[in-house]
């Protein structure tokens, strides 16, 4: 399956982090977070104006600007 970027992935859709393609303090942040590869991550509600986007992971929901979203790759999961 091929890896797309979080901020493409569908509400309620699952995936499952792959590859941090950031460094330094963002990349520092992320990993803080809990966004690490393995992970599996939702997006469950955009705002209003679409930026940003809460995102279920690890028992917690966290919000995440557009533009921090791209860096994280995904593979989607299906919870069937």
């Amino acid at each position: 399956m091929n890896n797309i970027r979080l901020n493409t992935l569908s509400l309620n859709t699952s995936g499952r982090v792959v590859k941090l393609n950031c460094t330094g303090p963002v990349k520092r942040r992320l990993l803080d977070l809990g966004i690490v590869n393995g992970t599996k991550i939702t997006p469950v509600l955009k705002s209003p104006s679409g930026d940003p986007t809460a995102f279920f992971i690890r028992g917690s929901t966290i919000a995440l600007r557009k533009e921090d979203a791209e860096l994280i790759e995904v593979s989607e999961i299906n919870d069937f």
